[in-house]
Formats: C-alpha cells, structure tokens, sequence
C-alpha cells in the first residue's frame, strides 16, 4: 500500500463475522515490514487524525473546524522520508526526544587522511542546532544559547516543513555577491536586526519524528536529510552538499574557491554530541576564536582603537598571552567595536602572566568577555599568532571555553575510530550494548556488545565476523538474486522486522536494484560483496533470504523449494524419513534434488531448473509435487497449510515459490536461540543427521573445514519442466 498516511505491506483479512450491521466485517492487519512501527510508539489515529480529503479531525463533528491539508510531500517527509533505524535499547523502550542537545564537533588536522571520508564546505558562520517540538522552533547555538528571536525568517521557514519533534544541524551564513560564505556580512545582518538573507546550511538530523537517527549511518542521515528538505523547498533552508577530490588536493581547491576549509566526516559514522576524530576540519589558512584581554591607542588616521590583544585559555594556567590583530577592521566594525570595548575596562591585566613592558606600553586592559575570530599564518614556537587578520565578535562562544586548536596528525585521524556513541545521556536504565565500534571488514559495527541472542550471549560484533568468515561460502547463493533482511535490532528476543526493499535508511554497501524489477515498490537490494553482507549485519540483520530467480531474468526462476514443515511433536526420524520420499519422489520426475537444513525444525529441498517457465508455471509444479505426495501418503504428508492440518504429519510448503516469494538463503543465520544456520548437506549426509539445527554459528566452521567437497557439486545442472513430468503427477500444466 502507498498511501497519504499508510503504507507498506498489509493484510486485508475477511472475518466473517457481523458488525452492527449485516455485512461482513473486515480487518485491515500491518504485517512487520521494515516501516513497521508498535501501536504504542506511533499511533496513526492519534499522530494524524486529519482526514486527507477535508482536513477535518476523523471522527469530529461537522462544527468542528479543518485543519489545513499538509501536502503529500509533506506528509510523506513526515511519514517515512528517513525511515529511521529502531531505538537499540531496552526491549519495548524509546528514546526520550531530548530538551538539548549537545553537537558533534570536528578535530582540526593538518592534512587530509587516508580513508572513506565525506568532504563538505566549511561555512563562515554560526553553527545552530534546531529543536522541532509541537508547534515550537526553536534554534540555538552550539553553546545552547537560544537565538530563536533573533532568526524570525528561518523559525517561518523550519515550521513550513510541517515536522515535530526533530532536531536538525547546520550554520547560518550570508553569502557574498560571488555566493561565499560572508561572515562580516553575517555579524552585520544580527547588528541591523536583518535575518531576511540570513540562510541555513543543514547537514545532519540528529531526529526526525521522535526517531532517534544518532546511532544511523552519516551517509543514511544525510539522505534522509534531503529528503525531508526536497519536499518542502525552502530559499532559505538549504542542504550542505558532499563533495569528494583528492587527498592531497582537497585543501587546495577549497583555497582556490575562496572557502576557509573543509569538513570531513568519516563515511558510516554515527552523531556523538562531543569531540572525535569522526569529523575533521582542514583549513585554508589558520582560524580560530581568541579571547579579548586589551586594546592599544590608535595611531595615525586610525579611530577607536589601534590593535586588539589576544589570549586563550592553558588548563590550569588560565589566560596565556596569544599576540595581537590590527587588521581586518572596517571603520563601522571599529567604532562597534570599540563601544563594547569601553564598558569593559579594567586597571590590571588579566593575563596569568605579565608581559614585558614593551608588550604591556600603551595597552588598556579589558575583561576578559569577548571573543573575535581571527585568521593567521601560523602559530610562532612562543605560541604567538603571526599576521592575524580580524574575522569578526564570536557572540555564540564564552571566553572561558576558547584554547588553542593545536592540529592533528593525519594519520591520527585515519586510524582513530569511534570510542563512543552516546550522543547524551538516555533515559531509563543501561542496556547491555556497548557504547563502542569495532571495524568488521571496513564496516563500523556500532554497539559491538549488544546481545543478539540471550541463550549463547552472541553480540552483535561477533554475528558479522561470522558472516565475514563464511562470506566466500554464503556469497555464491547471494549474488545476483534480490535478497531479503530479517532484522533484529534489538536482538532476536526483540521486534523483528523483514525488509524486502531498500528504505530512504539504505544497508551500507549494499546494492540497489533497477526499480523496474518490482514496479510500484522501492528498489529491491542485493548483497554482492563482504562489505554488503558486513553492511546488513550492521543494520541488525540476522536471516538473509533470497528470491528464486536473479536480477538477470527475474521473470523465470532458475529452481523452486520445497519446505518440509513438521508437526514440532513428531519425533526427528519421521522427518529423515520424509525427506528421503520426497526426494524419491522427484527422482522419479527425473529431477536432480539437493538438501540443507532449514535451521529449524524441518529440512528444504532446492530443484535446479532451466530458466523458461514463469513463476506462476512454477509455483503450480511445486504444488502439484505437494499435493501427490500427500495423495500418496495422507497419513504421513499435507499440502494444505495451517496448524490443525499438520497434527501428525509434514506440511509441504510450495507457496515460497511465488514472485517475491523467498527463501533462507544457504549459511544464513536463523533468528532463532542458539543461533542455528541453514546449511547445505550431501544426499548421503541425510540419514546420519541428528537435527536441522544441527550446526550453528559456534561450530560451522569446523563443518566446513572437514569438508571434501562440495555437498552442492553439480548444482549448475538444470531440468526442464516437462509434459510428461506434469502427466506423471496427474496435473495439468497452466
């Protein structure tokens, strides 16, 4: 379904029961997709009671005054522009929508790392965080000081994207006649009370919609960022564009663009509301903030003042003396300036330590309140700022929190990784998921320490070094075939949610496929290398299941299963035995069988076919095999499904075989205790196995160690779907 207010998969079932009148009634069911959310943490009667064709309240009398519509673009940013991953904490929790939120901050480095990075313009401006609650906007700076009163034009805009409970990031800036960041213009524009051109760069979305986005991948973010600014086109709130170059030219475009640097982030991190290596900034020329100690007389023509002296804060050693800045300043911004200044006067220096009178000849002392910008060629080993050019006041930083920006190694930043992904605190009790990331085949694994499975303590982590151990076993039945998740975010004791196409949260590195493949649904996904099968694990996927045909031909499967479903009481030897009629069975038609657990209680049998019949010739061969055995053998086998048709016998299950229909792919997890796989077996394995869950992620290895050959040999061999076969069975073919 793709509606105004609902969509995904859904179950429309008929109840055959009477409702107060006398027709039938019917019940319209959410199946667990990927956008499928509990009643308790999203209630859409109470999230948008809005009718979609009047704009009235369902349910409210007719006096009752509309709401205006919001757009269809609107509602589906709203709605499901992010798609946003689930909360990974306690088991039928939610994150609190925070009041504040502290921002993620970039380390400054000396040049470009190696590494996956995104690059951005470092905007000349403020930074401002955004809070989206009810109907309140409100905007702060990075230090929470709240300027929603001073940007009345972006508060107009920020609620045009009709959204609640959302935080957003980004830096206001105005921009010059060559359309680069101005941020004397900028100080310019708050002095005359002017936020008209006032804009807003956004990159990054802490929260949509109550959804927590910390812990999601930057590039998934972003995406949905854009999203959400692409439905509700705004002049004034613009999204910050990722660019990439060379390692060693990065530096030098940004200064041939006339920019003061760049910004990188680590590709696939997640948003911490404190300093890391995650982020970088490199800049054109040297730039900080520097704390106001003094000024000189000036000399000359020169008003106001002569030179601003300078200062930063050295731990315990309070104020250190940083040099000073005599250019840079417009007449207007002197005399501005200087009255601010004036106030401000004291008698002594505030400096921890006194300067030699020649530095000290002249100067008039000032508290230490204010806080410029300014940019220098270099830092002298006496820490000294060399050619320092005035930029502008800082009025979003306090002077306690200015110190020297000393930069990092490159290679720091390449190899340092995320020590922590808590954005802030959370509410309620500690989960049992680590804070930190591990690197798993290139791809962060964040909360490495969360359990996937409570009987054996499995983490996350460990879940995608098995996958990444068996990659190049699982990834010859992955390729080219659609893939379906079954995701466990919470672990396997948590919600699960089966995802068969890739959401506005795309898996990192998987591939997406031709939308034409499954008109009318979001791109089908593909999992064709390690770093994809790694990427779905990250995203909490435990089963992977695939379709039975590829993208190539996707309209002819290239095999059919069949899945033996036991009656749970029946004892194991009735289920080896079953499986060797079947398999008898098709050996009879002249078909060629192979086996694999299915890592539950029953076992799946895959026919390799030719590529020529469709999917419904198909599916009505598997079900025509289905219905002879159980024709044959009623009192052992059925084709009809439902628990009470299987007391005591083996449902043959044939329905998988539908387009779109799919399988547990062979080596897939199951998202079951103990965390058993589905694993390929030779024929004549069958009559000495002991379960179908008979191996697991603890011992698959030492299997396939053992293993001689390959159980699957001669699996390219393909029948036809012939007229006899149909004849043999007492069918017809559709």
């Amino acid at each position: 379904m793709v509606g105004e207010k609902l969509s995904g998969d859904w179950a429309l079932v008929r109840t055959r029961l009477t409702g107060s009148g006398s027709k039938e009634q019917w019940l319209l069911i959410k199946e667990k997709d990927a956008i499928a959310r509990p009643a308790a943490e999203y209630d859409i009667t109470l999230e948008q009671p809005q009718s979609v064709i009047s704009g009235a309240h369902v349910g409210a009398g007719r006096a009752a005054p509309a709401k205006p519509k919001a757009s269809a673009a609107n509602e589906k940013a709203k709605a499901g522009a992010a798609k946003p991953a689930r909360k990974p904490a306690q088991k039928k929790s939610k994150t609190v929508f925070p009041e504040t939120l502290s921002p993620q901050l970039a380390t400054l480095v000396d040049a470009p790392p190696a590494g996956d990075w995104l690059y951005e313009i470092k905007f000349d401006g403020y930074r401002i965080l955004t809070r989206i609650q009810g109907d309140e906007v409100s905007l702060f700076t990075c230090n929470g000081h709240d300027w929603t009163e001073r940007l009345p034009e972006l508060v107009k805009a920020l609620k045009g994207l009709k959204l609640q409970n959302s935080w957003f990031d980004g830096e206001v800036v105005v921009l010059d006649e060559q359309g680069l960041p101005d941020f004397q213009g900028l100080q310019n524009a708050f002095d005359a009370g002017n936020s008209k051109n006032i804009l807003y760069y956004l990159f990054d979305m802490p929260f949509l919609s109550a959804e927590d986005l910390r812990e999601v991948p930057l590039e998934q973010r972003r995406d949905a960022l854009k999203q959400v600014l692409d439905a509700q086109r705004s002049r004034l709130l613009r999204y910050s564009d990722a660019f990439q170059a060379g390692h060693q030219d990065i530096v030098k475009s940004a200064a041939a663009m006339g920019l003061e640097g760049v910004i990188g982030k680590r590709a696939g991190s997640v948003y911490i509301g404190k300093r890391n290596a995650d982020w970088i900034k490199l800049k054109c020329r040297l730039r900080q903030e520097l704390v106001i100690v003094g000024y000189t007389a000036p000399q000359g023509s020169r008003s106001a003042f002569g030179a601003l002296l300078l200062a930063v804060n050295e731990g315990d050693e309070g104020l250190v003396y940083a040099g000073r800045v005599g250019t840079g300043f417009s007449e207007v911004t002197l005399e501005q300036l200087y009255q601010q200044l004036k106030p401000l006067q004291r008698k002594d220096s505030p400096l921890a330590k006194k300067l030699t009178s020649a530095q000290a000849r002249g100067v008039q002392w000032v508290e230490p309140q204010l806080v410029c910008e300014a940019e220098f060629a270099q830092w002298t080993r006496e820490g000294i700022v060399r050619q320092a050019a005035f930029v502008g006041l800082r009025s979003d930083k306090p002077a306690s929190e200015v110190v020297r920006e000393d930069a990092h190694p490159a290679r720091v930043a390449s190899q340092t990784r995320t020590q922590s992904t808590s954005a802030a605190p959370r509410s309620g009790k500690k989960t049992a998921a680590g804070k930190g990331k591990v690197d798993v085949a290139g791809t962060g694994i964040s909360h490495p320490d969360r359990v996937i499975d409570s009987k054996t303590g499995t983490s996350k982590v460990e879940l995608a070094q098995f996958y990444a151990s068996i990659a190049e076993w699982i990834l010859p039945y992955l390729n080219k075939r659609p893939v379906a998740l079954l995701r466990c975010p919470e672990g396997i004791d948590g919600e699960q949610f089966f995802q068969k196409h890739a959401e506005h949260l795309a898996i990192p590195h998987i591939k997406q496929l031709d939308r034409a493949l499954d008109p009318g649904h979001a791109a089908l996904m593909e999992i064709d290398s390690l770093q994809a099968l790694v990427g779905a694990a990250q995203m909490g996927a435990v089963e992977l299941h695939t379709w039975g045909a590829t993208r190539d031909r996707i309209e002819t499967p290239d095999h059919f299963v069949l899945d033996l479903d036991p009656d749970p009481a029946l004892p194991w030897r009735s289920m080896i035995e079953a499986t060797q009629m079947v398999l008898a069975v098709l050996e009879e038609l002249g078909l060629e069988a192979f086996l694999k657990t299915s890592g539950g209680k029953g076992m799946h049998i895959i026919v390799p076919l030719a590529r020529q019949a469709d999917w419904d010739t198909v599916k009505a061969f598997a079900k025509a095999i289905a219905e002879f055995v159980s024709r044959q053998l009623p009192e052992r086998f059925t084709a009809t499904m439902g628990p009470k048709n299987r007391v005591g016998k083996i449902f043959i299950d044939y329905l998988r075989n539908s387009r779109g229909g799919s399988t547990v792919t062979a080596y897939s997890v199951r998202a079951r205790p103990g965390l058993p796989v589905s694993v390929p077996i030779a024929l004549d394995e069958l009559a000495g196995l002991k379960s179908s869950a008979q191996w697991d992620i603890t011992n698959l290895e030492q299997r396939l160690k053992k293993l001689k050959a390959d159980p699957w040999a001669g699996y390219s061999n393909r029948r036809k779907i012939t007229q006899k076969m149909w004849k043999q069975l007492g069918a017809k073919r559709p």
